[in-house]
């Protein structure tokens, strides 16, 4: 299974970031659509996910890396190279929820209205955004059989997909999906 999902010439569009972008673009228009209930602008939804991206994104890294510094304690330099893979939804919620707050006080909006739109539209983004664990192969579960996978009623690409590193493993992702 290829990780790549287009290629342009040198550049390459991988499936995890087109997941992770589909999920943050449903995750925003569900956010208005439910904003449009509290009365609350289109725009401030726009510039609440603009604003807020960029800490979610440290948020995710650091988290990454405090999590698995051995991989980072002979080059430091590493830490900054975040093409190379490593982020880790824990922090960027941290991170996002943390930044939310401060934000929504700033501009004077009802913070557990904002909870109350971000809750849905966190849990789709979640749910498109965890397919590009599948096409990683990453944040899978434990050694099974494939008779176990047939079982689960699942398309067979998926139980193809689970074939990592000799052996097939439960399909954890899907529970977020």
């Amino acid at each position: 299974m290829s990780r790549i999902a287009l290629e342009l010439g040198p550049l390459k569009i991988y499936w995890y970031s087109l997941f992770i972008f589909l999920g943050l673009l449903a995750g925003i228009i569900t956010a208005i659509r439910e904003a449009k209930k509290y009365n609350i602008s289109e725009d401030f939804i726009y510039d609440l996910a603009f604003f807020t991206f960029p800490f979610a994104l440290i948020g995710a890294r650091l988290y990454y890396v405090i999590f698995n510094f051995d991989l980072y304690k002979d080059n430091l330099l590493s830490i900054f190279y975040i093409w190379e893979g490593g982020l880790a939804i824990h922090g960027a919620l941290l991170f996002a929820f943390i930044f939310g707050i401060y934000y929504c006080k700033k501009h004077n909006v009802n913070i557990p209205r904002i909870l109350d739109i971000a809750a849905p539209s966190i849990i789709l983004a979640q749910a498109i955004g965890r397919w590009g664990n599948f096409f990683n192969q990453e944040a899978y579960g434990i050694v099974v059989s494939r008779t176990f996978l047939e079982s689960l009623l699942i398309p067979d690409f998926i139980i193809e997909g689970m074939f990592i590193g000799g052996n097939y493993h439960h399909p954890t992702f899907l529970y977020e999906s």
